[in-house]
This record gives C-alpha cells, structure tokens and sequence, in this order.
C-alpha cells in the first residue's frame, strides 16, 4: 500500500481515506479486513458488525 491510496483529493482538499486509530492519534491508520478493523502499531482491533 502506497501513501497515495491513503488519501483523496477532492475540491483542492485532502481528505483521509481510511480511519485512524483512537489510541495512537491521525498518522496511522487502521487495516481494514473482511470482518475487523486492526491497528498494526497498538494491536487496537474493532469487528464489523454482522448484518
């Protein structure tokens, strides 16, 4: 994954494409997968919701 498909341009903004980590602040990001969202810093995991 490169730096690049982290973020988005829109309208002369950059936006962040994915979430951060609650624990470890705005520079990193959390990895998504089919049914987690895990921090690979900290270890912080949040599970998707079933539907």
């Amino acid at each position: 994954m490169q730096k690049r498909e982290l973020y988005k341009l829109e309208n002369n903004k950059i936006t962040r494409g994915r979430r951060s980590c609650p624990r470890c602040g705005t520079g990193v990001f959390l990895a998504e997968h089919e049914n987690r969202l895990t921090c690979g810093k900290c270890g912080y995991t949040e599970f998707k919701k079933k539907n």
